[in-house]
């Protein structure tokens, strides 16, 4: 199991030390939670809220591959795509070219509309960076992510969990599936994570074993 700042620092070694693009190690991880959504047999539509951080940038790859396997997507952008930097931008450029459905910052009953209509939803709002207490518009999604009582598959961790110590940063998703990259966190371990984590999968990004040393 992974503490946050192990996770950062696989992922800096990964890219620092042995070349690996940043941009790789996130398409791998987009596509193998696209591939945990398939193997559910998920058919569609499915609606993906992704935030401003990688996280997001996750979310939009898990989109360009559900498309290219006919499944019908909509992509909700929780941020203005001018805030957007590094490799979560480069994803966002290539959905918005594909023309992708994309809406930026939809409104609540826009949103609570769209959420009524999919059969599943991907949480890529928040990450494993997370440490403080979910506040503003995002808790407000969250919010209606959790009572729209669709199956919600969770990327890395469910937006608004603690990636150490598995607690509530306030208002939490709860996930019917959690895609996790390289490991479990270490907060998956405290019994008052299950709540919120539903099944957990595992999905290697290719990031070099000896970055773990």
């Amino acid at each position: 199991m992974l503490t946050r700042a192990q996770v950062r620092e696989i992922d800096r070694r990964a890219i620092e030390e042995f070349g690996v693009p940043g941009v790789v190690l996130m398409e791998n991880a987009g596509r193998g939670a696209a591939e945990i959504l398939l193997s559910l047999g998920v058919k569609g539509p499915v609606v993906i809220c992704c935030g401003k951080g990688n996280n997001g940038g996750d979310g939009f790859v898990i989109a360009r591959h559900l498309d290219n396997r006919g499944i019908p997507v909509q992509v909700l952008l929780f941020a203005k795509p001018e805030d957007l930097t590094g490799d979560a931008a480069i994803n966002y450029r290539i959905i918005e070219r594909c023309g992708m459905p994309l809406l930026i910052q939809p409104d609540s009953l826009k949103l609570q509309a769209l959420l009524a209509s999919t059969d599943w939803i991907v949480d890529a709002l928040l990450g494993t960076g997370l440490s403080g207490v979910v506040r503003g518009p995002i808790e407000s999604v969250i919010r209606s992510i959790n009572a729209s009582a669709k199956p919600v598959l969770a990327v890395d961790i469910p937006s608004g969990l603690d990636c150490d110590s598995g607690q509530s940063l306030g208002t939490t998703i709860r996930a019917t599936h959690t895609v996790t990259f390289v490991a479990e966190k270490v907060g998956f371990a405290n019994p008052m994570a299950k709540e919120y984590l539903g099944q957990v999968h595992v999905v290697d990004i290719g990031a070099p074993r000896n970055a773990f040393v």
